[in-house]
């Protein structure tokens, strides 16, 4: 019994450290990658670096999904800040590790015109 704690505890802390992709909504089934855009930020030293990310539909179609992949398996953070599924438009809040870099593909998906 104990074994298997201390392996479930270690795969769960290997499983936290991988990195901080952030997916919300529907990413996969019927929707259109509406915006795509690589989100960087240089490391300063002992330092955490803070971006905000903006996106508002120039057509006022809702987001569906909302998907953000860590390039560099960090241990960033990110955080809606206004809007987000269900809206016409998002506002990201992009931290990075003390002393790390952000680099991040965001990719806003809306319902297609078809459907």
């Amino acid at each position: 019994m104990r074994v298997i704690l201390i392996i479930a505890v270690i795969s769960t802390l290997l499983w936290c450290a991988c990195g901080s992709n952030f997916v919300v909504g529907n990413v996969a089934n019927r929707v259109d990658l509406r915006h795509h855009e690589q989100v960087q930020y240089n490391a300063i030293p002992f330092i955490k670096r803070v971006k905000y990310f903006f996106y508002t539909d120039p057509q006022n179609k809702v987001i569906e999904g909302i998907q953000a992949l860590d390039n560099l398996h960090s241990k960033s953070s990110i955080n809606i800040t206004a809007g987000g599924v269900g809206s016409t438009f998002v506002n990201l809040r992009l931290k990075s590790e003390r002393g790390g870099a952000l680099d991040y593909d965001i990719g806003i998906y809306t319902r297609p015109d078809f459907i």
